[in-house]
């Protein structure tokens, strides 16, 4: 029988107020000890009273108590919740309470651990559960609603069925190999191969972008010294993230901060002035900002449009483009300092025929410009997408499903005994079932379920 477990659901510190929560078969019989007033094991399940929570004959707390029986309740087990006012010794006392009359502390993630070994999640669905906390803005919300809904899942199961498919007229072959007998026709086997070959590269290819996504779609702001990244990045947070100053070399590392356009996380880094200079830390820095470059996704290169001809502008992107790289990347001309202005630039044209924005990160001016075509970046590369892989192990399994993909095809062209091409099956097989988790272990689980909080 399992131990019953408890901890604090809620984040730490003061709230308004908090939820304490309980799992296991004792769950009812304990959390009746610490209120007899309420008769809780003769309650009706998936109810809530008011309660007023006493120790030693003082009023701790007064709370509300809701009651979920199995296998009706998220863990699939009894379940009790405590919502008490959110006073960190409340919280405390009441936990304290819980272990001493037969609870344990639950271990990170245990619940949904819980949850998962009782059949209420499959194990793609309980890692959405850590994502959906961890998400910071609407596309990272949706991606993780999509994984917690099971449509992962559901494409999985179907890559499974054609697996097995595969498999089972393999097998057949090999228990009729006397008979010298083939049941699979290997034209057939080899265009559904294809079939599954195509959904899985195609969810490599996208966890790129859905990694990307998670931590948000890195966005470098380049330029030479004193163009106004550092007061770009500024204007867009709406606060003094980065130091403005105008002695050149100031910035010497890279600055970093995020902000959501349009429900997209976007990460916005500040780097050094790019410079030929003598200075070892600003070299350092200015190191860091190709490495930046390298990273990101967007790069915003500003020049300074009070001083800047277009073909200077040409040129030092010619230079920046040779030493850092900019293959794979989208490029955003940004004309700041506008406001230094006395009219519009003889080549104006030249310069929006480039796709410049003109803006005054100073004044703030044309500030929406950027977020707009931040914005229809998204829209243009389908960010949007719901399908997209966000998770590293699903990644390292669907590599390992690829390799198998491939030996498979590799055996079916040069006409390999069925017993060896079947064994690659069953290996591709074996690896569907570690990512869903029908096949799982100890430290696969320990694995996935450390990096929830305790409570969840």
């Amino acid at each position: 029988m399992k131990e019953t477990i408890c901890a604090i659901s809620t984040p730490p510190g003061i709230g308004a107020i908090a939820i304490v929560r309980t799992s296991g078969t004792d769950s009812f019989p304990i959390a009746a000890q610490l209120f007899p007033q309420l008769d809780l094991l003769a309650l009706p399940p998936q109810n809530a009273r008011f309660a007023q929570l006493f120790d030693n004959g003082q009023l701790l707390d007064q709370v509300v108590v809701t009651k979920f029986a199995a296998p009706k309740s998220y863990t699939g087990e009894d379940m009790v919740e405590i919502s008490c006012h959110g006073s960190i010794f409340i919280q405390k006392h009441i936990v304290e309470l819980l272990v001493e009359k037969g609870c344990r502390l639950a271990e990170p993630g245990e619940f949904t651990q819980r949850a998962f070994l009782n059949g209420k999640l499959d194990l793609p669905q309980a890692e959405a559960v850590a994502d959906l906390i961890e998400s910071q803005s609407e596309t990272t919300h949706r991606l993780a609603i999509h994984q917690l809904r099971g449509e992962f899942s559901n494409r999985m199961r179907q890559l499974r069925e054609r697996f097995v498919h595969i498999a089972s007229l393999l097998e057949l072959e090999l228990d009729f190999s006397e008979e010298d007998l083939e049941f699979a026709d290997r034209s057939e086997l080899k265009a559904l191969l294809d079939e599954i070959s195509e959904e899985v590269s195609r969810l490599i290819r996208s966890f790129k972008l859905g990694n990307v996504l998670k931590r948000g779609i890195p966005v470098a702001i380049v330029g030479r010294p004193n163009v106004g990244k550092s007061t770009l990045l500024n204007a867009i947070l709406q606060q003094d993230r980065a130091i403005v100053s105008p002695i050149p070399g100031t910035t010497r590392d890279t600055v970093e901060e995020t902000f959501t356009i349009d429900g997209t996380l976007f990460r916005f880094i500040d780097t050094a002035g790019l410079r030929q200079s003598e200075d070892t830390i600003e070299n350092i820095g200015i190191e860091r900002t190709r490495r930046a470059v390298e990273q990101a996704t967007v790069v915003l290169y500003l020049v300074d449009a009070s001083n800047t001809t277009l073909d200077a502008a040409r040129a030092e992107m010619r230079e920046f483009s040779e030493n850092a790289g900019l293959q794979d990347k989208e490029l955003v001309i940004v004309a700041n300092k506008i406001d230094e202005l006395e009219s519009l630039p003889a080549d104006y044209k030249e310069w929006h025929d480039m796709g410049t924005l003109f803006v005054s990160a100073k004044r703030r001016v044309n500030l929406g410009d950027i977020e707009e075509r931040l914005a229809d970046y998204v829209k243009r590369h389908h960010i949007q997408d719901l399908s997209l892989l966000t998770n590293e192990r699903h990644y390292a399994l669907l590599c390992d499903i690829e390799t198998a993909i491939g030996r498979i095809h590799d055996g079916l062209e040069m006409q390999l005994p069925t017993d060896l091409v079947a064994e690659e099956v069953r290996a591709a097989l074996h690896d569907i079932g570690l990512l869903t988790g029908t096949i799982s272990s100890d430290d696969l689980l320990d694995h996935v379920f450390s990096k929830f909080c305790i409570g969840k």
